[in-house]
């Protein structure tokens, strides 16, 4: 039996290839000689640049930068194996991790330190800059990381505005005049969620500043900054993004870039999935399992087991996946191609306690699920 396992990472709890080794291990206590083909997975977010580096035999480049809240973080990019193409893992530098619980108000935090790491992969002396779009705390538009990168972002005085989404209210204008010259050469993209959007009833004030920390009436602050923003990056650059797919990314930083520097927004799983041959591996299996932190109505839209479910589909290969949590809806991924779901919890425990037993908890579930895969082989009726 080959059983491929793509999971993606728990957040808080488990990365992606720490989570692929916990459902090995429960799957070869059911089949002790089953062939396990581990295939970590990420999105952009975090874990991306070291994944990445890991399978293309490329390298983590250590730095400091601007945090989200403004002060200086230990963080990182990767140079790939082609030693030209550097990955900027957005989370590790305005990722909401790094924002202390006492202050998660995304029109405050900034994506300052982004642009930090894009400038410092280009003193690396990259060439192609992928940016990976996920996990982030901030909602500043990619105002902060254009900043940094020595655009300038001026109120109706013509000063600059401060760092965060809510200054964005004061943007009158936008000066790319003095933007670092080597981007001019520089193949810039953007692995993003096509999903989100910048402003609209799903844009991402709406849709995630309440996850980042905003209140209803913050939100609504923020979403008229973000159009306010919008209509800057039109006026000035002639550049409409306020409904782009992919425009949301980040916190808008999607947005910012693609207007500002002509970065490419591409769907996340065509770029970063590339690099581990994800469709050969699954047509090479008789079941998939994946995983990740929660199931539910989001998860068919743009989520690492969804994305496993549709390419295995299109193979024929059975796919089963586990999540820490099963939220409202979760049925609605039997339509992607999910087969069955299962929480990975054995009882009621508290949230400290499920992120520390993550590991423990998902190597119990995996082989409840794998005694289930075995009886059901053993059915002589189909189940429809």
């Amino acid at each position: 039996m080959r059983i491929v396992v793509a999971p993606s990472g728990f957040k808080e709890s488990l990365g992606a290839e720490a989570a692929a080794d916990a459902i090995a291990e429960g799957v070869l206590r059911v089949v002790p000689f089953a062939e396990i083909d581990r295939v970590p997975l990420v999105d952009g977010g975090e874990g991306s640049a070291a994944a990445l580096a890991g399978s293309t035999g490329g390298k983590i480049v250590d730095t400091v930068v601007t945090g989200p809240v403004g002060l200086p973080v230990r963080s990182h990019f990767a140079i790939l194996g082609d030693g030209s193409t550097a990955v900027v893992e957005m989370a590790a530098a305005a990722g909401l991790r790094l924002v202390p619980a006492d202050r998660r108000d995304p029109g405050r935090t900034t994506s300052r330190g982004v642009g930090e790491l894009m400038i410092a992969a280009l003193d690396s002396g990259c060439s192609s800059v992928l940016v990976g779009c996920g996990d982030s705390g901030v909602s500043d538009g990619g105002a902060g990381a254009l900043q940094a990168l020595g655009a300038r972002v001026l109120d109706r005085a013509g000063q600059e505005v401060g760092p965060g989404g809510a200054e964005l209210a004061r943007a009158r204008h936008i000066d790319v005049s003095g933007l670092d010259p080597r981007l001019a050469g520089t193949e810039l993209r953007l692995a993003v969620n096509p999903h989100n959007v910048l402003c609209g009833p799903r844009g991402v004030a709406r849709v995630f500043g309440p996850q980042k920390g905003a209140t209803p009436e913050q939100v609504e602050r923020l979403a008229a900054a973000l159009d306010n923003w919008a209509g800057v990056l039109r006026s000035d650059l002639g550049a409409e993004v306020a409904l782009v797919p992919g425009s949301g990314a980040s916190g808008g930083l999607g947005a910012g870039l693609c207007a500002a520097l002509g970065a490419r927004l591409l769907p996340r799983f065509e770029v970063l999935l590339d690099h581990v041959d994800l469709d050969a591996r699954l047509a090479a299996a008789d079941l998939v399992v994946t995983a990740e932190g929660t199931i539910d109505a989001q998860t068919p839209h743009g989520k690492v087991p969804a994305e496993v479910a549709r390419r295995a589909k299109a193979h024929g290969k059975p796919v089963v996946a586990l999540a820490g949590r099963i939220g409202m809806d979760a049925d609605t991924t039997y339509a992607v191609g999910i087969d069955a779901f299962q929480a990975i919890q054995p009882g009621p425990v508290d949230l400290d306690e499920a992120i520390l037993r993550g590991a423990e908890f998902l190597t119990d579930a995996a082989e409840r699920l794998l005694r289930l895969v075995l009886v059901g082989t053993r059915l002589s009726t189909p189940v429809m």
